[in-house]
């Protein structure tokens, strides 16, 4: 077993703390990564407020990337020196989705066996099972995603968790493809990454939906055509207005609250499709006319990591991006140290940044 540094949370709405643990040597099936780099993403703020669960004290960070330092029996396909993106979609190839060849949509995936724990023995709950805001993470080898080592980590990581979902609701779940029109409602990371997904597979309209000028400003950089200051016009009109009147092919939901998925709803064209992938908490309620949901036609889905299946889809993007064909660098806004992290939710919060990387 091996001590490092972490952040933990230990309790709801405190102020994290950045603490020593203990990460166990890798049992059967598990492997121990050094972290080079991990996003702070807003599910690790979920998880501090107790918008998850209340299983404190969490591990947090799971947007991350680094290098495989050990492994344990039986794990064939991953050895140490291995540069890795972290995912939390260890997909377990024999449930009821994966059997029938749709294990994107894995019912079982796997996580560690083995707590990490404090140092009174006390078991951390990781965030996402993953817990990557420390020096070194206990993780199941099948969370482990080997992609080109000429990226750099600070890049790479993010792909696993909000810029990842953000892209594979546009294309997995949203289907996106040439000359369709796309609104986007919420230009944070998922947002953007959902922007940048659509520019890719070759929209020929894309409309960033915000309140904030300066995440309108940063939705432009990633590949909208068009934007919306949802504070100033009404949001479903300016939809309309910027698609000859119809509603756009695909509208995206990145923020998860009822009010934008009602905006998103009315937005679309007739046979149109909605996509959720903000995440909404557990006392939100949603009220549609039900004739409404019928006459429009067209799909509402919901967008779960992106439907991604990360050993197909995170190498195809970091080649993209070395390629200089998906600007993944432009979300990374600064670059910080472990015992920045409880000022970078500040700065979430406040829409200072698009995305905070601790940087090993």
């Amino acid at each position: 077993m091996t001590e490092v540094r972490g952040v933990v949370a230990t309790g709801k709405g405190k102020p994290v703390e950045v603490t020593t643990i203990i990460v166990p040597d890798p049992g059967p099936g598990e492997a121990v990564v050094r972290v080079q780099a991990c996003g702070v993403c807003h599910t690790d703020l979920h998880y501090r407020e107790g918008g998850i669960n209340d299983e404190f004290p969490f591990l947090l960070g799971h947007e991350a990337a680094g290098v495989v330092e050990s492994v344990g029996a039986g794990v064939v396909d991953l050895v140490p020196g291995d540069f890795v993106v972290l995912n939390w979609r260890a997909v377990c190839g024999v449930c009821r989705a994966c059997r029938r060849g749709r294990s994107q949509y894995c019912f079982d995936t796997h996580n560690a066996a083995q707590p990490m724990t404090l140092l009174d023995g006390t078991a951390l709950s990781p965030a996402l099972g993953i817990g990557a805001f420390a020096e070194k993470t206990l993780v199941h080898a099948g969370q482990c995603t080997k992609v080109d080592p000429a990226a750099r980590p600070a890049v790479a990581g993010l792909l696993g968790c909000g810029v990842m979902a953000g892209i594979g609701a546009a294309v997995n779940t949203g289907g996106a493809g040439p000359g369709d029109s796309v609104a986007v409602i919420g230009c944070g990371g998922v947002g953007d990454g959902a922007i940048a997904g659509a520019s890719f597979a070759g929209a020929r309209r894309i409309i960033a939906v915000d309140k904030d000028p300066a995440k309108l400003a940063w939705a432009e950089e990633f590949g909208a055509t068009h934007t919306v200051n949802a504070a100033e016009v009404d949001t479903v009109a300016a939809v309309r207005e910027l698609t000859d009147g119809f509603g756009a092919d695909l509208v995206i939901d990145a923020v998860g609250v009822p009010a934008t998925y009602e905006q998103a709803f009315y937005a679309r064209d007739l046979a149109g499709t909605v996509v959720l992938v903000g995440v909404p908490t557990p006392e939100m309620k949603l009220e549609l006319p039900l004739l409404e949901v019928f006459g429009r036609g067209g799909a509402l889905k919901s967008s779960w990591y992106g439907d991604c299946l990360p050993s197909r889809d995170f190498p195809m993007l970091v080649e993209m991006y070395l390629q200089g064909r998906l600007p993944l660098e432009k979300f990374v806004t600064e670059e910080i140290s472990l015992d920045q992290v409880e000022s970078a939710f500040t700065k979430m919060h406040d829409g200072e940044v698009l995305r905070s990387v601790v940087v090993f």
